[in-house]
């Protein structure tokens, strides 16, 4: 996914961009508010800081979105209700108060994505590793032409990294999407389900574990 920031804080910037790039991000900073419509090509999400040096981020945010239908996500310091209101008015999706952490910006950029119908989400698509069939429509899974039964939240996990289509998808993000939000032990919760998938499946090698960061699909698995 790739990610807009415009943000004019270097110290912000230097700490969020490697963040956001280990848990699977590309992105792109934008230090200032003119030369930001031109950079909107390609881009999934944009977070817009409000406090900008040349302009004012409210109005950035309504050039932005009339421009575009990229996902906006505010990220600013000023926190009461006028300004979120003054935000959301403006075209933003989300707004989220500075200082916050970034597992939960991560979860909110997907949380945006997911909305606004992200193709990862709503695609009606079929993917196939050699026996392995994946019918997103249809809700099913089958392995050498038998189906396997998922649970809800094993079949979700799944086509996330199945969809990513051999990129890492961080535990932050499966966890996001999944289950809507983290607590204590969301990680291990996580691995309990990608290990009963890996045994419903019969193909432990189908889905790679990439330590610290997450999984991705291993299409020479089976």
């Amino acid at each position: 996914m790739r990610v807009l920031l415009v943000e004019d804080d270097d110290r912000v910037a230097e700490a969020l961009v490697p963040a956001l790039t280990r848990r699977g991000f590309t992105v792109v900073r934008q230090a200032t508010g003119r030369g930001t419509l031109d950079r909107l090509a390609g881009i999934d999400v944009v977070l817009l800081d409000l406090g900008l040096p040349d302009m004012d981020g409210v109005t950035l945010c309504r050039h932005i979105r009339a421009a575009s239908d990229v996902a906006i996500i505010v990220v600013s310091a000023r926190g009461e209700i006028d300004d979120r209101i003054l935000g959301l008015h403006a075209g933003a999706d989300d707004y989220l108060v500075k200082p916050y952490d970034v597992g939960e910006l991560v979860a909110r950029v997907h949380a945006v994505r997911r909305r606004r119908g992200d193709p990862v989400s709503t695609a009606t698509a079929v993917f196939e590793v050699a026996d392995v069939r994946l019918d997103l429509a249809r809700h099913e899974v089958t392995v050498g032409g038998e189906p396997v039964a998922l649970s809800r939240k094993e079949f979700q996990v799944f086509a996330l990294v199945v969809a990513a289509g051999g990129a890492v998808c961080t535990r932050e993000r499966i966890i996001a999407e999944v289950w809507g939000r983290s607590w204590a032990g969301a990680n291990r919760t996580l691995d309990v389900h990608v290990a009963t998938l890996r045994t419903k499946l019969g193909r432990p090698a189908l889905l790679e574990t990439v330590r610290g960061v997450g999984y991705r699909l291993n299409a020479d698995g089976p």
